[in-house]
Protein backbone atom coordinates (compact mmCIF):
# COMPACT_ATOMS: atom_id res chain seq x y z
CA UNK A 1 0.00 0.00 0.00
CA UNK A 2 1.88 3.31 -1.33
CA UNK A 3 0.28 7.11 -0.48
CA UNK A 4 -1.12 8.50 -3.47
CA UNK A 5 1.83 10.86 -4.14
CA UNK A 6 4.43 8.10 -4.13
CA UNK A 7 2.34 6.02 -6.36
CA UNK A 8 2.34 9.13 -9.34
CA UNK A 9 6.13 9.57 -8.70
CA UNK A 10 7.14 6.05 -9.28
CA UNK A 11 4.57 5.20 -12.20
CA UNK A 12 5.98 8.54 -14.06
CA UNK A 13 9.25 7.52 -14.18
CA UNK A 14 8.79 3.73 -14.29
CA UNK A 15 8.47 3.32 -18.05
CA UNK A 16 12.11 4.90 -19.00
CA UNK A 17 14.22 4.78 -15.72
CA UNK A 18 13.12 1.47 -14.21
CA UNK A 19 11.88 -1.16 -16.34
CA UNK A 20 15.26 -0.69 -18.91
CA UNK A 21 17.39 -1.23 -16.50
CA UNK A 22 15.72 -4.26 -14.75
CA UNK A 23 17.18 -8.01 -15.23
CA UNK A 24 12.77 -9.70 -15.04
CA UNK A 25 11.00 -6.22 -16.27
CA UNK A 26 8.01 -9.18 -15.87
CA UNK A 27 8.25 -8.81 -12.03
CA UNK A 28 6.34 -5.34 -12.16
CA UNK A 29 3.45 -7.39 -13.62
CA UNK A 30 1.63 -7.49 -10.61
CA UNK A 31 2.02 -3.87 -9.28
CA UNK A 32 1.16 -2.53 -12.55
CA UNK A 33 -1.77 -4.22 -13.34
CA UNK A 34 -3.12 -3.47 -9.57
CA UNK A 35 -2.21 0.41 -10.26
CA UNK A 36 -4.06 0.00 -13.81
CA UNK A 37 -7.17 -1.53 -11.30
CA UNK A 38 -7.01 1.30 -8.88
CA UNK A 39 -8.51 3.88 -11.59
CA UNK A 40 -8.15 7.85 -12.01
CA UNK A 41 -4.91 9.80 -12.90
CA UNK A 42 -2.61 6.47 -11.32
CA UNK A 43 -4.68 4.59 -13.85
CA UNK A 44 -3.47 6.48 -16.93
CA UNK A 45 0.12 6.98 -15.33
CA UNK A 46 0.08 2.59 -15.09
CA UNK A 47 -0.54 2.45 -18.73
CA UNK A 48 3.37 3.80 -19.81
CA UNK A 49 4.84 0.86 -17.78
CA UNK A 50 1.48 -2.08 -18.96
CA UNK A 51 2.92 -0.82 -22.96
CA UNK A 52 5.92 -1.76 -22.77
CA UNK A 53 5.42 -4.75 -20.82
CA UNK A 54 2.42 -5.99 -23.42
CA UNK A 55 5.04 -5.09 -26.24
CA UNK A 56 8.54 -5.99 -25.10
CA UNK A 57 7.43 -9.16 -23.03
CA UNK A 58 4.25 -10.39 -24.09
CA UNK A 59 2.26 -9.30 -20.87
CA UNK A 60 -1.50 -10.55 -21.48
CA UNK A 61 -4.06 -8.74 -19.89
CA UNK A 62 -7.59 -10.14 -21.29
CA UNK A 63 -9.31 -6.84 -19.98
CA UNK A 64 -6.93 -4.56 -21.44
CA UNK A 65 -9.44 -2.49 -23.08
CA UNK A 66 -12.62 -3.00 -21.34
CA UNK A 67 -10.40 -0.84 -18.54
CA UNK A 68 -8.81 1.18 -21.28
CA UNK A 69 -12.54 2.02 -22.12
CA UNK A 70 -13.56 2.51 -18.23
CA UNK A 71 -11.16 5.16 -18.19
CA UNK A 72 -12.91 7.52 -20.63
CA UNK A 73 -15.00 9.95 -18.35
CA UNK A 74 -15.20 13.58 -18.18
CA UNK A 75 -12.07 14.65 -16.49
CA UNK A 76 -9.80 12.91 -19.14
CA UNK A 77 -9.48 15.77 -21.23
CA UNK A 78 -9.37 17.87 -18.08
CA UNK A 79 -6.32 16.18 -16.33
CA UNK A 80 -2.88 16.91 -15.97
CA UNK A 81 -1.75 13.74 -18.29
CA UNK A 82 -4.02 14.10 -20.75
CA UNK A 83 -1.13 14.27 -23.79
CA UNK A 84 0.56 11.17 -22.13
CA UNK A 85 -3.40 9.37 -22.11
CA UNK A 86 -3.73 10.07 -26.12
CA UNK A 87 -0.34 8.95 -27.18
CA UNK A 88 -0.76 5.51 -25.73
CA UNK A 89 -4.38 5.16 -26.16
CA UNK A 90 -3.19 6.09 -29.71
CA UNK A 91 -0.85 3.55 -29.86
CA UNK A 92 -3.34 0.90 -28.34
CA UNK A 93 -6.16 1.69 -30.84
CA UNK A 94 -3.56 1.46 -34.21
CA UNK A 95 -4.24 -2.10 -34.79
CA UNK A 96 -6.06 -2.71 -37.98
CA UNK A 97 -7.15 -6.65 -36.23
CA UNK A 98 -9.40 -5.01 -33.79
CA UNK A 99 -13.28 -5.52 -33.81
CA UNK A 100 -15.44 -3.02 -35.29
CA UNK A 101 -17.92 -2.92 -32.08
CA UNK A 102 -14.70 -2.27 -29.77
CA UNK A 103 -13.13 0.63 -31.97
CA UNK A 104 -16.92 2.24 -32.33
CA UNK A 105 -17.40 2.10 -28.60
CA UNK A 106 -14.42 4.11 -28.10
CA UNK A 107 -15.40 6.98 -30.64
CA UNK A 108 -18.51 6.83 -29.40
CA UNK A 109 -17.70 7.42 -25.90
CA UNK A 110 -15.18 10.04 -26.82
CA UNK A 111 -17.72 11.77 -28.72
CA UNK A 112 -20.11 11.90 -26.20
CA UNK A 113 -17.15 13.28 -23.75
CA UNK A 114 -16.47 15.67 -26.17
CA UNK A 115 -19.79 17.94 -25.36
CA UNK A 116 -18.12 19.22 -22.29
CA UNK A 117 -14.00 19.21 -23.08
CA UNK A 118 -12.76 22.33 -23.84
CA UNK A 119 -11.42 23.79 -27.31
CA UNK A 120 -7.99 22.77 -26.48
CA UNK A 121 -8.63 18.82 -25.72
CA UNK A 122 -11.13 19.12 -29.05
CA UNK A 123 -9.01 20.11 -31.28
CA UNK A 124 -7.03 17.45 -30.27
CA UNK A 125 -9.77 14.20 -30.33
CA UNK A 126 -11.45 14.84 -33.31
CA UNK A 127 -8.39 14.38 -35.87
CA UNK A 128 -8.13 11.56 -33.47
CA UNK A 129 -11.48 10.26 -34.08
CA UNK A 130 -11.14 10.97 -37.74
CA UNK A 131 -7.87 8.64 -37.97
CA UNK A 132 -9.96 5.87 -35.82
CA UNK A 133 -12.48 6.14 -39.45
CA UNK A 134 -9.33 5.69 -41.35
CA UNK A 135 -7.87 2.85 -39.05
CA UNK A 136 -11.60 1.25 -39.15
CA UNK A 137 -13.26 1.69 -42.21
CA UNK A 138 -16.30 -0.65 -41.16
CA UNK A 139 -16.55 2.19 -38.32
CA UNK A 140 -18.27 5.13 -40.96
CA UNK A 141 -21.44 3.24 -40.59
CA UNK A 142 -22.20 5.99 -37.20
CA UNK A 143 -21.25 8.72 -39.69
CA UNK A 144 -23.08 7.24 -42.87
CA UNK A 145 -26.05 4.97 -41.86
CA UNK A 146 -27.26 3.34 -45.44
CA UNK A 147 -30.74 3.93 -43.95
CA UNK A 148 -30.36 7.79 -42.32
CA UNK A 149 -30.60 8.70 -38.82
CA UNK A 150 -33.95 9.68 -39.23
CA UNK A 151 -34.90 6.03 -38.03
CA UNK A 152 -33.64 6.14 -34.64
CA UNK A 153 -36.19 7.47 -31.96
CA UNK A 154 -33.13 7.88 -29.74
CA UNK A 155 -29.87 7.43 -29.56
CA UNK A 156 -29.29 3.47 -28.94
CA UNK A 157 -26.00 4.01 -27.13
CA UNK A 158 -25.68 2.70 -23.64
CA UNK A 159 -23.52 5.46 -22.11
CA UNK A 160 -23.29 3.42 -18.11
CA UNK A 161 -22.71 0.57 -20.05
CA UNK A 162 -18.95 -1.00 -18.69
CA UNK A 163 -18.55 -3.93 -21.59
CA UNK A 164 -17.71 -2.17 -25.24
CA UNK A 165 -19.44 -4.98 -27.06
CA UNK A 166 -22.71 -4.64 -25.08
CA UNK A 167 -23.02 -0.83 -25.32
CA UNK A 168 -24.56 -0.63 -29.06
CA UNK A 169 -22.16 1.88 -30.41
CA UNK A 170 -22.46 0.08 -33.85
CA UNK A 171 -26.01 1.08 -34.12
CA UNK A 172 -25.66 4.84 -32.61
CA UNK A 173 -24.73 7.93 -34.91
CA UNK A 174 -22.38 10.97 -33.97
CA UNK A 175 -24.77 13.37 -33.63
CA UNK A 176 -22.52 14.71 -31.09
CA UNK A 177 -20.00 15.76 -33.73
CA UNK A 178 -22.36 17.48 -36.00
CA UNK A 179 -23.33 19.38 -32.35
CA UNK A 180 -19.81 20.47 -32.62
CA UNK A 181 -20.00 21.78 -35.60
CA UNK A 182 -22.25 24.58 -34.18
CA UNK A 183 -19.52 25.32 -31.56
CA UNK A 184 -18.82 28.99 -30.58
CA UNK A 185 -14.84 28.09 -31.14
CA UNK A 186 -14.16 28.12 -35.10
CA UNK A 187 -11.32 26.07 -35.38
CA UNK A 188 -13.17 23.53 -33.59
CA UNK A 189 -16.35 23.96 -35.39
CA UNK A 190 -14.03 23.86 -38.66
CA UNK A 191 -12.25 20.41 -37.76
CA UNK A 192 -15.74 18.86 -36.71
CA UNK A 193 -16.97 19.65 -40.19
CA UNK A 194 -14.35 17.37 -41.61
CA UNK A 195 -16.40 14.38 -41.39
CA UNK A 196 -18.60 15.58 -43.66
CA UNK A 197 -16.66 15.18 -46.12
CA UNK A 198 -14.65 11.85 -47.89
CA UNK A 199 -11.72 11.70 -45.29
CA UNK A 200 -7.91 11.57 -46.92
CA UNK A 201 -6.24 8.18 -46.49
CA UNK A 202 -3.00 9.63 -44.77
CA UNK A 203 -3.97 9.98 -40.89
CA UNK A 204 -3.61 13.17 -38.86
CA UNK A 205 -0.08 13.66 -37.33
CA UNK A 206 -2.42 13.70 -33.94
CA UNK A 207 1.49 14.35 -31.74
CA UNK A 208 1.62 18.44 -32.08
CA UNK A 209 -1.93 18.85 -30.35
CA UNK A 210 -1.44 16.73 -27.58
CA UNK A 211 -0.06 19.45 -24.99
CA UNK A 212 -2.24 22.33 -27.01
CA UNK A 213 -3.35 24.57 -23.86
CA UNK A 214 -5.96 27.30 -23.90
CA UNK A 215 -2.90 29.67 -22.91
CA UNK A 216 -1.39 28.67 -26.46
CA UNK A 217 -4.82 29.15 -28.12
CA UNK A 218 -5.51 32.21 -26.61
CA UNK A 219 -2.48 33.84 -27.55
CA UNK A 220 -2.93 32.79 -31.59
CA UNK A 221 -5.97 34.87 -31.39
CA UNK A 222 -4.16 37.71 -30.05
CA UNK A 223 -1.88 37.52 -32.86
CA UNK A 224 -3.57 37.08 -35.57
CA UNK A 225 -3.83 39.46 -37.99
CA UNK A 226 -7.08 41.32 -38.39
CA UNK A 227 -8.64 41.33 -41.94
CA UNK A 228 -10.04 44.98 -42.87
CA UNK A 229 -13.60 43.65 -44.32
CA UNK A 230 -15.15 46.14 -46.78
CA UNK A 231 -18.98 46.93 -46.44
CA UNK A 232 -21.07 48.12 -48.04
CA UNK A 233 -23.72 50.98 -46.23
CA UNK A 234 -25.61 53.88 -47.28
CA UNK A 235 -24.60 57.67 -46.27
CA UNK A 236 -26.40 58.99 -43.72
CA UNK A 237 -29.18 61.62 -44.95
CA UNK A 238 -30.40 63.79 -42.24
CA UNK A 239 -30.49 64.04 -38.83
CA UNK A 240 -32.61 60.49 -38.18
CA UNK A 241 -31.58 59.18 -41.71
CA UNK A 242 -34.73 60.27 -43.59
CA UNK A 243 -34.10 62.05 -47.10
CA UNK A 244 -36.45 64.94 -46.49
CA UNK A 245 -36.58 64.70 -42.46
CA UNK A 246 -38.03 68.44 -41.16
CA UNK A 247 -34.84 67.89 -38.14
CA UNK A 248 -32.64 67.64 -41.44
CA UNK A 249 -34.08 71.84 -41.62
CA UNK A 250 -32.45 73.10 -38.55
CA UNK A 251 -29.70 70.42 -37.53
CA UNK A 252 -26.26 69.26 -39.32
CA UNK A 253 -24.18 66.63 -38.73
CA UNK A 254 -20.81 67.16 -38.83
Amino acid sequence: QLPTGLYKKVLVILHDSILPYMNEPTLMIDFLTVAYGIGGAISLLALNGLFILIHQHNLEYPDFYKKLYSLLDPSIYHVKYRARFFHLADLFLSSSHLPAYLVAAFIKRLSRLALTAPPEALLMVLPFICNLFRRHPACKVLVHRPNGPEDMSEDPYIMEEEEPSESRALESSLWEIQSLQNHYHPDVAKAAAVLNQSLSEMEDDISGLLELSAYELFDKEVKRKAVDVPLEFEPVRGLFGKKNDIFAEHFTLD
